[in-house]
């Protein structure tokens, strides 16, 4: 098959590797669709020691099945993959199992390329009038669903009545925007500081787009950037009493204000990709309808990867999300 294989820093190559091989329990998927997440981007630029060339990035996908019982069914993967027996697993937080494993990093090829591997357990069906290309968004959206679950549920007021915050316009943080929405908020801002990608995101329904630093004050805040200066304007704009919820994985070091965290109780909660039941709930949120159009990204062919990945480390990419999408 073909893949978008990274060979090296700044380096992808699409090129011929071998067919993945299913085992018992598993299914082959024919890639549909596949979306460049913050993550491949980190790996991109060498940033993730986690995921060392040569590898096939790629873990927001949706395809086809081919061969077996299913032959044929459309269906969006989970690409986290956990042991289903350990305390995590058992308590229905699986997100934290010790042994999880995610498609993209090693030893698991990722899905940018014409096929992927996945257990049959971690494959939810897709309806015949959803396009691939909007199903393989329940990755990346299941992020910011969990995110506002656990951040409604800590919250000590309805979402209703609360003033979110999103900052970042990417994925992740368009994501947690309409998943407030559907879970009930009608005050939402989204932080971007790109103004090409501000102007697109303002033709998005349900939030508002910013510039950083609009926002004075809110209740509810979600970081899907994760840096040291969005985990400052965090702890700076949420309310005595607020919550914030950190989804992005930018940076490590810094930004917090812990002496105002403490004085005014405002809790910080780091909240990683989300439980199976979450992105089956995410996915089912996407087929009908509650998470909006879903009109805000933009498709390019696979074997064109590399220069993806180039525009969007350059700024020039107003969409959201690239769905990188296999040569016909």
């Amino acid at each position: 098959m073909k893949a978008l294989v990274y060979d090296a820093v700044e380096t992808l190559v699409y090129r011929s590797v071998p067919d993945p091989v299913v085992a018992v329990g598993q299914s082959l998927i024919r890639i549909g669709a596949s979306g460049i997440c913050g993550s491949d981007m980190h790996a991109f630029l060498g940033h993730d020691e986690r995921r060392s060339a040569p590898l096939i990035l790629g873990h927001e996908a949706a395809g086809t099945i081919i061969g077996g019982p299913k032959n044929g069914e459309r269906v969006t993967i989970n690409p986290l993959v956990s042991c289903g027996s350990c305390r995590a697993c058992k308590s229905g937080r699986d997100n934290l199992c010790p042994d999880r494993m995610i498609i993209s990093m090693p030893p698991r090829e990722g899905a940018f390329a014409e096929m992927v591997v996945m257990r049959d357990e971690n494959l939810v069906s897709v309806p015949s009038d959803v396009p691939l290309r909007k199903a393989a968004l329940a990755e990346p959206l299941a992020c910011g669903w969990h995110a506002v679950r656990l951040g409604s549920e800590i919250l000590s007021m309805p979402l209703e009545q609360a003033e979110c915050h999103v900052i970042g316009g990417g994925a992740i943080g368009v994501g947690a925007a309409l998943a407030l929405c559907a879970f009930g908020a009608t005050k939402i801002t989204v932080s971007e500081p790109n103004a090409v990608r501000r102007a697109r995101l303002d033709q998005i329904d349900g939030f508002d787009a910013v510039a950083p630093g609009d926002v004075k004050h809110a209740d509810l805040v979600i970081d899907g950037v994760g840096y040291a200066a969005t985990r400052e304007e965090a702890t700076a704009i949420t309310r005595p009493g607020g919550v914030i919820m950190h989804i992005g994985l930018g940076g490590g070091e810094g930004g917090l204000d812990i002496r105002r965290m403490t004085l005014q109780e405002i809790a910080f909660v780091g909240t990683y990709t989300y439980t199976a039941q979450d992105f089956r709930d995410t996915a089912a949120a996407i087929f009908d309808g509650r998470l909006g159009a879903l009109d805000w990204t933009e498709q390019r062919p696979l074997n064109n990867g590399h220069q993806a990945f180039a525009d969007i480390r350059a700024g020039k990419v107003a969409a959201p999300k690239i769905i990188l999408e296999p040569n016909p």
